[in-house]
């Protein structure tokens, strides 16, 4: 093929992306949350654990690793907060079927987190984060 073609073809699917609407990832559905979903984890794993792993494409600023009431035994899953909404996407992107002590694990966007309600004994800074959430407005 002609290289003047291709790079015809190239301007023309450019001009084209361009008059598209602003969207220009899956990603984008989830601008507004800087949570992200993690299931499949090995049950030993701890809130630090976690946070040292996924901490390398921005800061975490939540964790909920989901426990069974009774017994306390970690579920296989859990949710995380990033500083910056960003990060989550690189976190999904690197994340998602990477494997951790032989277990496959799956990072998913979550458009609307719920706290849990159950927690009484909660600090002021984790207060405010489920109140105002934890992906500060861009400017």
């Amino acid at each position: 093929m002609n290289p003047m073609t291709n790079i015809k073809n190239i301007k023309k699917l450019s001009e084209q992306e361009i008059q598209r609407s602003s969207k220009t990832s899956w990603h984008d559905e989830y601008k507004e949350s800087a949570w992200i979903f993690i299931g499949g984890l090995p049950y030993d794993l701890t809130e630090g654990d976690l946070i040292a792993v996924f901490s390398q494409y921005g800061e975490v600023v939540n964790i909920n690793l989901v426990r069974d009431k009774d017994t306390g035994k970690q579920k296989g899953f859990g949710f995380l907060c990033y500083e910056d909404q960003r990060s989550t996407v690189l976190a999904v992107d690197n994340f998602n079927g990477m494997k951790i002590l032989g277990r496959t694990i799956r990072v998913d966007h979550v458009k609307d987190y719920k706290p849990p309600k159950d927690s009484k004994k909660i600090d002021d800074d984790t207060r405010k984060l489920r109140m105002e959430g934890c992906a500060p407005e861009r400017k």
